[in-house]
């Protein structure tokens, strides 16, 4: 099993930022890729972005490309997700998640969710 729990979230004005932090525990993290999510109100959960288990390839939603960047740190057993220039359309409930698997690189809802951060975007 593997656990995950995010922090980071909160308010933040349009234009500002805001960094995601998913603390990982139960499995040996350098060998999940590692993902976020996010669900606004009355809409479906969204693929934002992935990192390889290695850290070194990363891919990101359209709606988020060039202004999110996902990170890790497989000593601290952590991953990262900055946001920049946060819009009204980014305010959503962010959930970390994580597979052995590849499937997240596909933009596929994974075996393992945390119980997810709300960002809300102010106008």
């Amino acid at each position: 099993q593997v656990q995950l729990v995010e922090s980071g979230g909160g308010l933040v004005q349009t234009g500002g930022s805001l960094r995601l932090s998913c603390a990982v525990s139960g499995r040996t993290f350098s060998s999940l890729d590692m993902g976020w999510f996010r669900q606004a109100p009355g809409k479906q959960r969204e693929f934002v972005g992935v990192i390889t288990w290695s850290g070194h390839v990363t891919s990101y939603a359209d709606s988020v490309k060039g202004r999110v960047t996902i990170s890790r740190d497989n000593a601290k057993k952590m991953a990262y997700l900055q946001m920049n220039s946060l819009k009204p359309e980014d305010t959503a409930v962010y959930y970390c998640a994580a597979d052995a698997s590849t499937r997240l690189r596909f933009g596929v809802q994974p075996d393992y969710w945390g119980q997810g951060t709300q960002v809300t975007v102010s106008s």
